[in-house]
């Protein structure tokens, strides 16, 4: 019950502006509490005036629990609506919360966690806390009134009050045990909704290779084992879930059988009425009601523990590091970059990087080649601080990254990839997710310096023209357009290129390369490239092997004197 009271409190903080809200629901379920006990007593009242011909009291009786049931009615109404605020509100801060957390996992995290389980976190756990929170506090009001209908029986007859109590008991026993069988298994069905989760996304983000693979049967087969896995543990659950309440349930009955004889005995004893018996009976009714919002809250709770757990686990603790920034601030960098003795690892067993050391100076262009899996790749992630390195340091203005903040190292460098993701929005919202004030002439001024605008301009609703998720409406090169375009509107002062043209034609290539060329001298540029046919003009050239700088200079001068740049050069032109 402490971490539920603790996981609770914590839960509250993202309702923010609620407390007024809470107040009130809390006010119209107290209410609610008190027209349940109230009515039963009425409703015995009107079977008697009924039965002994009283009209005129029972005229008063109908009309009292008519405007009884009309504030029923409209408590009930506040009660949802102030219930579904509070819901909104934490279910949107905790989505929020999450989505950002998510933000800050390190790297390495998150390439080694389904992405099935990040999404059920920021989807399905964020809405069991506002769901559960909501019922959690309409249940506990609920139980809170339980009590005046306990003292209720109480007053009405001793004995029929000790059996109402004994049964309720045993009752909760029964839904105690349900309950804690049931949350052990609901751990093993949240495992494997994560894994179908995360099998299910990927499957539709790579439809196209799957068609293109001719793989949809394998795809199929995998999807329908972990379907079946799935399937079996919620039926497993479920079973078990429905034994409970059968045997719950025939408790119930048993108990009713009994009450029944008890009631009988008394009245043949005088020692109840027949008035008291329909009141008990009602109260009877909502006492077991009692006993299963109790064995609600029990599920509640482990739901709600379950869910605080792996969303907590994920916001607080070091299951998911989170990325490490220092806090010195610059608010525009110069540009240049030094690599001392940088040694990196992506799993600590294979290095990538070994001493790495060079300098790079600002308003320079700068190229990176090298074959598959030299480092090249590596050598951008570090620079934007997308992983740490082991050992060595980088600096920016001759300040370690490891002291700036997030904003000095990430919003004064734009990078464009080599398989840039589009998101599934028009042309002009994904520009905008770069830069919130960027003007719609900024927009188009980017969009022709990368070649797009014509294409744009050609289409029904031009820059309003949603391209799809992860742009499946544009072509390769489209993309990459965009991508470059995308980097454009931020305008900062390093742009890296980490094979941003490879998806490109030729006539398209030239003009990128026109603009890259454009920018030199006012921007400090590092460019990947197979192609070495697009980086022959860059200022200097470091040819890259096994994460070591092999030979570095001007194209003219790596021709000369590195024999494996002359061999890579020489093997492009021959294709």
């Amino acid at each position: 019950m402490g971490e539920f009271l603790k996981n609770l409190k914590y839960a509250w903080t993202f309702s923010k502006s609620q407390k007024n809200t809470l107040i009130l629901f809390l006010i119209c379920n107290i209410v609610l509490g008190i027209i349940g006990i109230i009515v039963p007593i009425y409703s015995a009242k009107e079977i008697v005036a009924l039965t002994g011909s009283l009209w005129s009291q029972l005229v008063y009786v109908v009309i009292v629990i008519f405007i009884i049931e009309i504030i029923r009615n409209i408590s009930n109404y506040f009660a949802n609506y102030f219930s579904s605020r509070i819901y909104r509100q934490i279910n949107s801060n905790l989505q929020v919360e999450v989505s950002s957390e998510i933000l800050r996992i390190e790297s390495k995290k998150i390439e080694s966690t389904s992405s099935g389980t990040l999404i059920q976190r920021i989807n399905g756990d964020t809405s069991t806390i506002a769901d559960v929170f909501s019922q959690l506090v309409f249940y506990s009001t609920d139980m809170a009134s339980s009590i005046g209908v306990f003292i209720a029986i109480f007053l009405i007859n001793k004995y029929a009050f000790v059996f109402i109590l004994v049964a309720s008991i045993i009752s909760y026993m029964i839904d105690k045990k349900r309950v804690n069988v049931f949350g052990t298994k609901r751990k093993e069905v949240n495992k494997r909704r994560d894994a179908v989760t995360g099998f299910t996304g990927e499957l539709v983000r790579g439809a196209q290779d799957v068609k293109m693979l001719n793989a949809e049967n394998s795809f199929i087969d995998e999807l329908k084992v972990r379907m079946n896995d799935l399937n079996d543990v919620i039926l497993d659950r479920n079973v078990t879930n429905f034994g409970y309440h059968f045997l719950r349930g025939s408790f119930h009955d048993l108990s009713d059988l009994l009450f029944s004889f008890l009631c009988i005995y008394l009245i043949l004893n005088n020692n109840l009425s027949i008035a008291s018996v329909l009141v008990l009976s009602k109260y009877m009714n909502q006492v077991f009601s009692v006993s299963n919002t109790l064995s609600h809250i029990l599920d509640l709770v482990k739901e709600f523990n379950i869910s605080a757990e792996r969303i907590f686990n994920l916001i607080n603790s070091a299951e998911f590091p989170k990325e490490k920034f220092g806090a010195k601030h610059l608010n525009k960098v110069h540009g240049d970059f030094e690599f001392k003795d940088v040694c990196f690892s992506y799993d600590d067993k294979r290095e990538v990087l070994n001493n790495l050391s060079f300098k790079i100076n600002a308003n320079t262009t700068v190229a990176f080649v090298g074959k598959s899996g030299a480092g090249k790749t590596t050598i951008f992630n570090l620079l934007c601080k997308m992983y740490d390195i082991d050992a060595g340091s980088i600096t920016i203005d001759g300040i370690d990254i490891r002291e700036l903040d997030k904003d000095s190292i990430r919003g004064n460098i734009t990078i464009i990839s080599q398989n840039p993701y589009i998101f599934n929005m028009s042309f002009k919202e994904n520009l905008r997710l770069v830069k919130q004030d960027v003007t719609d002439k900024e927009i188009k001024d980017a969009c022709k310096l990368a070649c797009l605008d014509d294409f744009i301009e050609s289409l029904p609703d031009k820059y309003d023209t949603i391209v799809g998720e992860g742009g499946v409406n544009l072509s390769g090169g489209q993309r990459q357009r965009l991508a470059i375009a995308r980097a454009l509107v931020q305008k900062t002062e390093i742009i890296l290129f980490d094979e941003a043209t490879s998806a490109l034609d030729n006539e398209t290539q030239a003009d990128i390369q026109d603009a890259i060329n454009n920018m030199k001298k006012e921007y400090t540029i590092l460019i990947i490239a197979h192609r070495l046919s697009t980086i022959v003009h860059s200022d200097r050239i470091l040819f890259l092997n096994d994460g070591k700088i092999e030979a570095q200079g001007s194209h003219k001068y790596l021709l000369k004197h590195c024999q494996a740049y002359k061999k890579l050069y020489e093997s492009e032109l021959q294709k």
